[in-house]
């Protein structure tokens, strides 16, 4: 592709520079330095590289554009409302103000043409890896010869602060490791960070830093060298089997007489001063804002219709492929739109009652490899813990270099991008993605899920060894707080399931789900499986607490638990109408399913007139409180746990059936 005439194309990257300082200065916040640097780099991707359709930003075969350095989101959304998405000057004038189209940083579902919400520096990069993944998989699956639905690219753009964050080096790793030469970043060298400097702080060579990690490095030495930067990003696009680095050398704050290359171009308006003398010095009118010439606007819709064009192209091409392989076809239109296979339920297993039982991570993992046929968009893995999370698709190859058709995926010890990359996957349609690791280690991977529930997507955390019952690993390993930390972040699904059957249905709950992240949280140690012919079906789950043994008269007392513990209040309750007291048990997996249900059946559940209540959990009280109410109590941890096999841990902090006798009776005043 031919880079376009100077004289217009110097008079468009200067117009997306004054938007930008015009911006930030209006809004009285914002970045403006890094968008004055890059909107050479981001002009010649937009009008020379990458392939979009303004009308239509959900386009499959688009390439996919995230700014990782999302401080700097004036020249995104700049770029989008000049090469014709649904973005208008006004909304450029309403930047960072409330419900406007143009927030403080990228947000996936509110800017149309913004694929990921970023902002947690770092995240952006760790996304585009799993939207590089994203790409060759499905490329992989339906693709065939004369029908290459999916060869789009994905181009990132960082700055120095995303280069320190640790998460950009494990996903660096993990996509050279990959070889995914579908991914190029430009990284930002502009040498200034908030507190002025980066030899204050960051002096490596990164390009070095990358090349071993089996990256294809170039450098650009001069951010307005237009050519150079044109050929460095042809090269990179030549370059298909290694994920590139461009290295780009900019001025933060170019244009700035006083201001550049200072940190005090990087998060603060211009000032009204220094404004006039950017105008000045790009030849703009001092007394106008927000000015776009004619042929400018024209200059960036042009290269917006082109797109349009190939769009037109490629759903040609589909519908022709739809003739020649209707039924491929017809599977990716389901699970792009959202659906899954109708009755896909019935390979859901259903586990015989038995004592001894099993863990729930191990009922997961026969769980996944029944559905898994069936659900061929069903991918993912685990951080180096396959074996014990149980999440090996076992008739399906691993995904690397030479099987990008593989299922089966390799995290390794990398939490952090674990999590970033389920993300970009997850917004993939037609992908559904899981990961898994200990709950422990979910904290390694907690700004991640965040972002997930922020943007409601749905990637499917499995995180096993739930508890204090994982024994002899200890106090760093036993979870006590990892779960209301779960559960407080708004639209998470946390699902604690109680026994084989519990787990089947958390899965069928977790992929029938579409407005935010589910979190399965697993046994490690056997658990007994509950007699659903005897107690309540474990279909129950859906509603995220139902109860599961009534009792035999109208309940003194309310028994609630998940997990593992639900097994120990069914033992209780046994001994307990033994001695006369009526005790309901409840489980509960699920808080977030539970408060979605309506008050008849929260009410059915736990009625207001039995005030006695005892839940039981191997975690941390918080929480507990709003459903045990003012007359209930709480047998949980309150401090930290020790290494020793799990039996001497559950007598150690008291979940034995005779403690949760002796509490239940406290709480009746019985003796």
């Amino acid at each position: 592709m031919e880079v376009s005439s100077q004289p217009i194309q110097t008079l468009a990257i200067d117009t997306v520079r004054v938007l930008a300082a015009d911006a930030v200065q209006q809004a009285n916040s914002g970045h403006p330095g890094t968008a004055m640097a890059l909107a050479p780099v981001a002009s010649i991707l937009w009008t020379s590289f990458m392939n979009y359709d303004p009308f239509n930003p959900h386009w499959a075969n688009r390439d996919r554009f995230v700014l990782s350095n999302g401080h700097a989101c004036i020249l995104q959304y700049a770029m989008l409302y000049l090469t014709g998405y649904d973005l208008t000057l006004d909304d450029l004038k309403a930047f960072r103000q409330l419900n406007s189209k143009t927030p403080g940083h990228p947000e996936y579902g509110l800017t149309p043409g913004i694929e990921v919400t970023t902002g947690p520096l770092g995240q952006g990069f760790a996304n585009s890896v799993g939207f590089a993944i994203g790409q060759k998989h499905p490329a992989a699956r339906y693709n065939k010869p004369g029908f290459e639905l999916f060869n789009y690219r994905i181009f990132c753009i960082c700055g120095d602060g995303d280069m320190m964050e640790g998460v950009t080096s494990e996903a660096a790793s993990f996509a050279g490791q990959l070889e995914l030469g579908n991914m190029i970043c430009i990284y930002d060298d502009n040498h200034i960070t908030i507190e002025g400097d980066t030899d204050l702080a960051f002096t490596e060579d990164v390009g070095k830093r990358f090349e071993a990690y089996n990256w294809h490095v170039q450098t650009v030495a001069d951010g307005n060298d237009l050519p150079a930067i044109a050929e460095a990003v042809r090269t990179a696009i030549g370059e298909t089997s290694r994920p590139s680095l461009i290295r780009l050398r900019t001025q933060i704050g170019y244009g700035s007489p006083n201001k550049v290359n200072t940190a005090a171009a990087h998060g603060s308006p211009m000032g009204a001063g220094e404004l006039k003398l950017v105008k000045q010095f790009f030849g703009f009118d001092t007394e106008q804002s927000f000015v776009v010439p004619w042929e400018v606007l024209k200059y960036y819709r042009d290269a917006g219709t082109k797109g349009t064009g190939r769009e037109k192209q490629w759903n040609d091409l589909f519908k022709s492929y739809k003739e020649n392989f209707p039924d491929l076809a017809a599977e990716y239109e389901l699970f792009s739109g959202g659906g899954l296979p109708k009755g896909w339920e019935a390979d859901l297993p259903v586990f015989e009652p038995n004592e001894k039982g099993m863990a729930t991570r191990a009922a997961s993992g026969q769980v996944l490899n029944a559905i898994a046929e069936r659900l061929p968009a069903l991918i993912g893995g685990a951080a180096d813990l396959s074996p014990s999370t149980d999440t090996i698709l076992k008739d399906y190859y691993s995904f690397n270099a030479e099987h990008r058709e593989g299922r089966n995926f390799h995290f390794g010890i990398r939490e952090h991008a674990m999590g970033s990359a389920l993300n970009g996957m997850a917004l993939t349609r037609g992908l559904i993605p899981y990961g898994a690791t200990f709950l422990i280690f979910s904290e390694y991977m907690r700004p991640p899920i965040r972002l997930a529930a922020i943007m409601e997507i749905r990637p499917i955390y499995v995180f096993t060894h739930d508890s204090i019952g994982l024994g002899e690993d200890g106090t760093t390993h036993q979870p006590v707080e990892q779960l209301i930390s779960l559960r407080s972040i708004p639209n998470l699904t946390v699902i604690r399931p109680a026994d084989a059957n519990e787990t089947a249905q958390a899965w069928r709950v977790a992929l029938q789900r579409d407005n935010g992240p589910v979190a399965l949280i697993l046994t490690r140690q056997n658990i007994p499986i509950i007699d659903q012919a005897k107690y309540g079906h474990a279909d129950g789950l859906e509603k995220g607490a139902y109860i599961l043994s009534e009792a035999q008269a109208f309940p003194d007392i309310i028994l609630m638990a998940s997990g593992s513990e639900v097994a120990l209040i069914l033992e209780a309750q046994v001994r307990l109408q033994l001695e006369g007291i009526a005790a309901r048990v409840v489980s509960m997996p699920s808080w977030e399913l539970f408060d979605e249900q309506d008050n008849a059946y929260r009410e059915q559940v736990l009625p207001k007139t039995v005030r006695k209540r005892l839940a039981v959990e191997m975690g941390s009280p918080l929480g507990w409180r709003e459903y045990v109410s003012d007359e209930g109590a709480v047998l949980a941890m309150s401090t930290f746990g020790r290494s020793a096999p799990a039996a001497n841990l559950y007598e150690e902090y008291g979940f034995t059936v005779e403690n949760v006798i002796r509490r239940a009776k406290a709480l009746l005043e019985v003796i």
